[in-house]
């Protein structure tokens, strides 16, 4: 029930996993008769690995043809008119992220479920990485399929994969060696960790408590408290934004209108390795070298790689400053 509050989706339409990377593997399998020859798969350049290995494997295994979605160099922003362009009655599923996990770009999800729907197609969302800053609704999305991780807004190493139509499930050719399961169990291999389903739910209890004020339902909650932490998280990514283009060795990746508030970036002369590290040492969390499809067409890694970072619920302009002060010691 937690995790359809979250999603605006149907408790009967989630399946549960110990990651996000299972959960697709598991769909991509229970898909794979949909994805032979002749059959078309559409992905994109901004999405994880976790949202596109599997789809590449089974599409190599099946013969389907992969068709991407390419970003713009310059912005980040992948333009929404090439799923119109790019989905045609052979296509089988389209598999996209919500939003980029290394540049924060958010990606027409409505537009993209448009095209897919036209074509009779399967839309796969990534929703992981915009999950700790946008509230989800999987009906406005119009998305088919919907992912989420719980890690990546602070709660335990637990997956869900949200059906917009539940019964959707047992057309689906079963992955679990229990043929009789039937419902979300036919998509789910293994037992669950029920501790860790315990703090799935105390996760989304916290981010529908974030504002004390938040009243109703727990979907209300949820309402009113991501609006208020969108909003303020919003001022701090400007602010963030503004102080990394103030700082002379930065070069930020992508400069997209929506985003969330992750941001990447490359500082010439200096391997990413090194810049995290820094960071780490100052007390600011960043990844270095975050595999992704795009940064390797823009030749990043020839340039030492990217650092990314994110805001937090418990971000503040301290913690910029404190990022500022670390970059600029690297000089």
């Amino acid at each position: 029930m937690a995790v359809a509050d979250l999603t605006n989706g149907k408790p009967e339409g989630v399946v549960l996993g110990p990651s996000r990377e299972q959960l697709l593997s598991s769909l991509a399998e229970s898909l794979s008769a949909r994805l032979g020859l002749g059959a078309e798969v559409v992905l994109c350049r901004l999405d994880d690995e976790a949202n596109q290995a599997p789809w590449l494997r089974v599409a190599d295994r099946g013969g389907a043809r992969v068709k991407w979605v390419e970003a713009d160099i310059e912005t980040g922003e992948a333009p929404a008119w090439q799923f119109d362009e790019l989905a045609n009655s052979a296509t089988s599923v389209i598999a996209m992220p919500l939003a980029s996990s290394t540049i924060g770009s958010v990606l027409d999800v409505a537009a993209a479920a448009q095209a897919a729907h036209r074509a009779g197609a399967l839309l796969v969302v990534d929703a992981t990485s915009a999950a700790p800053y946008e509230l989800l609704d999987i009906e406005r999305l119009g998305a088919d399929v919907l992912v989420v991780s719980a890690n990546r807004w602070g709660g335990p190493q637990v997956a869900a994969m949200v059906f917009r139509d539940p019964s959707m499930i047992g057309r689906l050719r079963a992955v679990n060696p229990d043929r009789s399961l039937a419902g979300p169990e036919r998509l789910e291999v293994g037992e669950h960790q029920y501790a860790m389903l315990a703090g799935l739910i105390a996760s989304i209890d916290h981010l529908a408590g974030l504002d004390e004020a938040s009243v109703g339902t727990r979907r209300d909650r949820l309402e009113h408290s991501m609006f208020g932490l969108r909003q303020y998280q919003q001022r701090l990514l400007y602010y963030l934004l503004s102080s990394l283009a103030s700082t002379p060795q930065v070069a930020i990746i992508g400069r997209a209108e929506r985003r969330v508030p992750i941001v990447s970036f490359t500082l010439p002369g200096v391997p990413a390795a090194k810049a995290a590290k820094r960071l780490a040492d100052n007390g600011v969390c960043a990844l270095s070298n975050v595999p992704s499809r795009y940064f390797a067409g823009l030749g990043v890694p020839e340039y030492g790689g990217a650092v990314t970072v994110g805001l937090g619920q418990y971000s503040t302009p301290y913690d910029v400053d404190q990022l500022i002060r670390a970059l600029a010691s690297l000089g």
